[in-house]
């Protein structure tokens, strides 16, 4: 396990948390770039999952999980809601840690 990245890993997730807390008139992004954000936000979170040491399936897990969970919180703050598209987003985001093995694969 290295703690280097799930250090990063963590303070990555505490910025999203963070982020999601803030009221709806405060985030500014519009569609589709909110789904952009999404995507490459959970990208990130799930190649430190996978750079700390966890395999890639389990780095995918925690990732939408998280991503849940995320959203179900968003629906607590003022302006926010929970959306599925997000979600999705989220998800399609943290499936890029599956192309370096894609890649190999089709060698």
């Amino acid at each position: 396990m290295n703690r280097f990245y799930l250090l990063l890993a963590v303070g990555w997730a505490t910025a999203i948390f963070w982020m999601s807390s803030l009221p709806g008139t405060e985030v500014g992004l519009q569609p589709p770039w909110d789904k952009l954000a999404h995507f490459a936000t959970y990208a990130v979170l799930a190649t430190l999952l996978v750079r700390s040491g966890l395999s890639q399936a389990l780095a995918f897990l925690l990732a939408v999980v998280y991503g849940a969970g995320d959203e179900w919180h968003q629906s607590f703050v003022p302006g926010r809601d929970a959306s599925g598209f997000d979600l999705l987003a989220d998800a399609a985001g943290a499936l890029l840690i599956f192309l370096p093995k894609l890649r190999q694969n089709n060698k």
